[in-house]
């Protein structure tokens, strides 16, 4: 027995070594459902945690329990760039999207967000809908990113997109002292919901683009696109999309592609793109900087997703979403000059900036060490 229990303890201290830096990592089980998720609450010093959950069939309880934890320390670090007063936070649910979906699952799941009491606010992410989160949603105010139908901002994609072009504008500005994008050549990894929307407003502008996605549809509408606009486009299978010669390259796909073996392979000035995660390690930042390749911090970039389901509990309003994504193009040129000034990466400035944004406010707005406000229930029941 006395060992049994040296060896359940050694297990706690090696979860409690793993979640050190997080406030709180929620385990959700529903048999009934077959619901199995995680909710990781990283830090609420802005205000409470806000992030996506995705469903993905997870090797294992490990690997599911890493991706929470990067994911939603990545939020905070998002939403202090993003200058909003929601906190880090990101929750998973294991399962394969394309089978083990129902409504059930998705009740029980806003159940769980319920339980919360207005600490995590959730909707979309990698394998889940919109719809998965209507069915949330008749469960727990605590939802958002939900079609307009229902009181929601809608798609997400359209800000996002938007903040991938001022990224474009800032980093043409910082380069070659014109922010005009037309004449130049990107490379778009991933014709998805966002990268087809950057490469249509890029050929728009007359831009010329060199693009890869396994998507054979994706790829014929945005030939399509090409034919009625100024811009030419260029299609390369995958692993060709590091090597083209172009002026900035665009990932808007997988995350972990700028890593030793890619970035040796770069021909490009500078990388502004929607993907998550982009660098491999922090180490990459350093890399591409050596090379004299400039980085555009993928969480600013992509924040105008964020922007807008963060604005959206307030009342959904397009207009005022779209006003606030603008503050990406200074945003980034700031990042660009600080970098530049302290001789350090452009990740390196952001995290500073963020970080600095967290000392103000820790010690007197820590979301967990008080009663809910009202002011965090902004929405009706569905």
């Amino acid at each position: 027995m006395k060992q049994q229990l040296d060896q359940s303890s050694e297990m706690t201290m090696d979860i409690f070594e793993k979640i050190s830096g997080h406030e709180q990592v929620v385990f959700c089980n529903d048999p009934s459902t077959g619901l199995q998720a995680i909710i990781a609450i990283h830090n609420t010093t802005l205000g409470p945690a806000l992030g996506g959950t995705r469903m993905y069939p997870y090797a294992s309880l490990d690997d599911a329990l890493d991706d929470v934890l990067r994911l939603s320390e990545g939020m905070t670090y998002k939403c202090a760039a993003a200058d909003i007063d929601f906190g880090g936070g990101k929750g998973v649910i294991i399962g394969d999207p394309k089978t083990d979906k129902t409504s059930a699952l998705f009740r029980a799941y806003g159940q769980f967000v319920d339980s919360l009491n207005g600490r995590f606010y959730t909707g979309t992410d990698m394998g889940t809908t919109m719809d998965d989160f209507v069915q949330a949603a008749k469960e727990t105010h605590f939802i958002n990113g939900i079609p307009v139908e229902f009181g929601g901002g809608g798609d997400s994609s359209v800000p996002t997109a938007q903040g991938v072009i001022y990224g474009l504008k800032s980093t043409a500005q910082y380069l070659f002292g014109d922010e005009t994008l037309s004449g130049k050549t990107y490379a778009i990894q991933g014709l998805g919901k966002v990268g087809y929307k950057v490469g249509q407003q890029l050929l728009e502008m007359g831009a010329n683009l060199v693009v890869t996605d396994i998507n054979k549809d994706a790829i014929a509408a945005i030939q399509a696109q090409a034919e009625v606009h100024t811009g030419n486009v260029t299609v390369v299978e995958s692993d060709d999309i590091y090597h083209v010669d172009a002026d900035v390259f665009i990932p808007c796909a997988m995350g972990g592609i700028l890593n030793d073996e890619t970035i040796d392979q770069l021909k490009v000035r500078a990388i502004v793109g929607s993907a998550n995660n982009q660098l491999k390690t922090e180490h990459h930042a350093k890399l591409l900087h050596e090379k004299g390749i400039l980085y555009a911090p993928d969480y600013i970039v992509n924040s105008g997703g964020l922007i807008q389901v963060a604005d959206e509990l307030y009342g959904a309003n397009k207009a005022r979403v779209l006003m606030k994504t603008k503050a990406i193009y200074q945003s980034i040129l700031e990042i660009y000059k600080q970098s530049e000034l302290d001789a350090i990466t452009t990740l390196e400035a952001a995290n500073r900036k963020c970080q600095q944004r967290l000392e103000e406010q820790r010690g007197r707005n820590n979301f967990y060490r008080r009663q809910r406000s009202p002011k965090w229930i902004f929405k009706n029941e569905v």
